[in-house]
């Protein structure tokens, strides 16, 4: 659990029942779901939900380690790896209560667009400047 420390948002997902498939574990769908939460919670970090622009995922991927069945709870763990001109990369684990232990990476490319136009925007300075201490109070430097 000493890696969710490095990141600076750790958002707490329960696992309900309708989240898993017919094999008896969580729907790999579902876990876009979390991550998008934990996602929110890291925009919601930076204020970035009352700002001028708006973000949208551009790709992502998961990388599933274990099965997560129910009942569990999780801790999504969200950070920003890189800032781009117009774009970041985010990183997050998914650590299971239940196993102790990563269950899940996660990748994905955010793209920053004027709400207005809906066309790609640089980020603003004062957004990456929120960024870059926001990474820093879990001891991240971009």
């Amino acid at each position: 659990m000493s890696e969710l420390q490095q990141y600076p948002v750790v958002y707490a997902q329960s696992v309900a029942w309708g989240d898993m498939d017919a094999l008896g574990h969580v729907n790999n769908a579902m876990y876009y779901r979390y991550i998008e939460n934990a996602r929110l919670a890291y925009l919601d970090a930076l204020d970035l939900l009352n700002e001028s622009v708006s973000t949208v995922v551009s790709s992502n991927q998961c990388r599933y380690l274990k099965p997560v069945v129910f009942p569990d709870h999780l801790k999504i763990a969200a950070r920003i790896e890189e800032i781009r001109n117009s774009a970041f990369r985010m990183h997050y684990l998914l650590w299971s209560e239940k196993q102790q232990s990563i269950v899940a990476t996660s990748e994905a490319v955010i793209v920053c667009i004027d709400q207005k136009t809906l066309q790609k925007t640089q980020i603003p300075e004062h957004i990456r400047k929120k960024i870059e201490a926001l990474e820093l109070t879990a001891g991240h430097e971009i």
